[in-house]
């Protein structure tokens, strides 16, 4: 009888902890390469129109961007709003090239050649 409660209960926090990680990492950023830009001029407005009819606008950029080796990649991402000029972002690039996700940087934590 202990023996089947304790195995119920380790099943039970094997599920929680599977469902805390599911529900918690955002798999757009994890393990990818790190790419990194400042924007310097306003995205290309793109608008799409759904099946609804009703229209969804995004911003394209196309950047050179540059990781921590000083290797540089020609990146194209979209984003939902225009991004403030003269901000500093890391991109997270998958192995097929493709930017996954951005986040907001300072200028101390981009690499010397990006700045």
């Amino acid at each position: 009888m202990k023996k089947g409660l304790f195995i119920f209960l380790g099943i039970i926090v094997i599920l929680a902890g599977a469902s805390y990680a599911v529900l918690t990492l955002d798999f757009n950023r994890f393990n990818k390469e790190s790419y990194y830009i400042q924007i310097t001029q306003d995205g290309e407005k793109l608008e799409d129109r759904l099946d609804n009819g009703e229209t969804m606008v995004r911003y394209g950029y196309k950047v050179d961007a540059i990781n921590e080796d000083g290797k540089h990649k020609e990146l194209e991402f979209s984003a939902n709003k225009q991004l403030r000029k003269g901000a500093y972002l890391m991109l997270y690039v998958n192995k097929e090239g493709e930017v996954t996700s951005y986040d907001e940087v300072s200028k101390k934590d981009m690499p010397k050649d990006a700045s």
